[in-house]
C-alpha cells in the first residue's frame, strides 16, 4: 500500500490516505518520491476550482525522486536514476505534436494530478517520456518547483528566442516571477520587476531586477514609454492591459503565464499600432524542461523555497493560501 495525503472532499484539509499501486504499463516507471513542491494549481485541484477534481484528491506535481520500478519497454531511464516529474505524467507519443517534440500540446495528455494520484505520496507512476533526469549540478532538495513554476517562465525564452539584447518586464514577483527574474537576468536581459509589494525591493534587486515599478501606478508605468520586447504576466488578477501594451516596443509581446480568470480586455488599436502580440503558454515539453534544468545547472539557479515535512502539509498549504511563502513550498518525507 502507498501512503499519501489526500483531500477527501472539496477544499478539505488533507489527511493520510492509502491506496494500492496499479501494475506498471510497459512504458511506465515508478518513482519513489523524495520531495514534492506545492503549487497554486494544487490548491485549485484540492478546492475543485476547475470542475475536474475527483476525490480522494492526491495533488502534487513537482516531484523529485528515484526510479524504483520500470516497465519492460522502458529505455530512457533505469532503476536508481534521480528524476523529476511535472504537470504531465503521460502522452500518446503518436500524434503530430508528440512527433514534433511538442508533447505538452498532445490532446490526450495524462495529468500527474487529475489523471491519477499525484506526488503528495510515497510513490508516483509516469510514462518514461514525461520523466526528466535531474542534472547532478542542481540542488535536488530545492529543484521540485522547477518542474512546473520554472518551466512555465522558461518556455517563452525558447518559444520567442529571447536573448541578452531584449528588455523584459515581469508582472508579479512570487512563485513564478522570482524564477523569471533569475532566468532572464542569467540570459543577460535588462529586467524590470512590476510588483504591488513595496517590501520586496532589496530582495528583488538581489534576484536580478534592474528596476522595480509599481504594477498599479499608472503614471509610473506610462512614464516608461515603449521600451519592452517582452512583458510576462505571472499574476491571476485583472490589470490595465492596454497600459502595459503601451510600454511594449513595436513587434513586442504581452505574454500570459498566470491564469487570469477574467477576460483580457484590450483595444485592437493597442495591437495594430506596433504590430504587437498577446499570447499565453502553459508549462512546457519534456525537451524544454531538460533544457531548463541544464540552464539552471549551468547558472546555479534554484528556486527560493521553504521546506516542510509531509506531516506538516496542511500548515504549508495554509501558509500558501495566505500568500506568506517566499516563494515556493517543498515537502519531503
Amino acid at each position: 500500500m502507498i501512503k499519501a495525503y489526500a483531500a477527501m472532499s472539496k477544499g478539505s484539509s488533507l489527511e493520510l490516505f492509502e491506496y494500492e499501486a496499479a501494475p506498471l504499463n510497459l512504458n511506465e516507471v515508478n518513482i519513489k518520491v523524495e520531495s514534492c513542491g506545492i503549487c497554486h494549481s494544487d490548491i485549485c485541484a484540492i478546492d475543485g476550482s476547475w470542475g475536474i477534481s475527483k476525490y480522494p484528491m492526491v495533488a502534487g506535481h513537482e516531484v523529485i525522486g528515484e526510479i524504483i520500478g520500470a516497465g519492460s519497454d522502458v529505455s530512457l531511464h533505469k532503476i536508481g536514476d534521480r528524476v523529476g516529474l511535472g504537470w504531465h505524467s503521460g502522452y500518446c507519443n503518436d500524434c503530430e505534436q508528440c512527433d514534433a517534440g511538442d508533447h505538452n500540446f498532445c490532446s490526450t495528455t495524462k495529468k500527474t494530478v487529475f489523471s491519477q494520484h499525484g506526488g503528495f505520496a510515497e510513490q508516483v507512476t509516469a510514462d518514461e517520456v514525461s520523466v526528466i533526469p535531474i542534472p547532478s549540478g542542481l540542488n535536488h532538495d530545492d529543484a521540485g518547483p522547477l518542474l512546473c513554476g520554472g518551466i512555465t517562465v522558461f518556455t517563452p525564452i525558447v518559444e520567442f528566442n529571447i536573448n541578452k539584447n531584449h528588455k523584459v518586464g515581469i508582472i508579479g514577483i512570487g512563485g513564478l516571477g522570482h524564477l523569471a527574474l533569475k532566468f532572464y537576468k542569467a540570459l543577460g536581459c535588462h529586467v524590470t520587476a512590476f510588483t504591488n509589494s513595496d517590501d520586496k525591493n532589496a530582495l528583488l534587486k538581489s534576484l536580478g531586477a534592474d528596476e522595480i515599478i509599481s504594477s498599479t501606478d499608472k503614471s509610473q508605468i506610462k512614464a516608461l514609454g515603449p521600451k519592452f520586447d517582452l512583458i510576462i504576466s505571472t499574476v491571476n488578477v485583472k490589470l490595465d492591459w492596454n497600459l502595459f501594451l503601451s510600454v511594449i516596443k513595436p513587434r513586442g509581446r504581452l505574454h500570459f503565464v498566470g491564469a487570469v480568470l477574467a477576460p483580457i480586455e484590450t483595444s485592437v488599436f493597442s495591437l495594430m499600432g506596433g504590430r504587437k502580440s498577446i499570447s499565453g503558454s502553459p508549462v512546457g515539453s519534456p525537451l524544454n524542461i531538460k533544457k531548463m534544468l541544464d540552464f539552471c545547472s549551468e547558472h546555479k539557479i534554484s528556486p527560493m523555497v521553504e521546506h516542510f515535512k509531509f506531516d506538516q502539509i496542511n500548515d504549508a498549504i495554509a501558509k500558501l493560501r495566505e500568500n506568506k511563502i517566499r516563494f515556493r513550498a517543498v515537502l519531503t518525507w
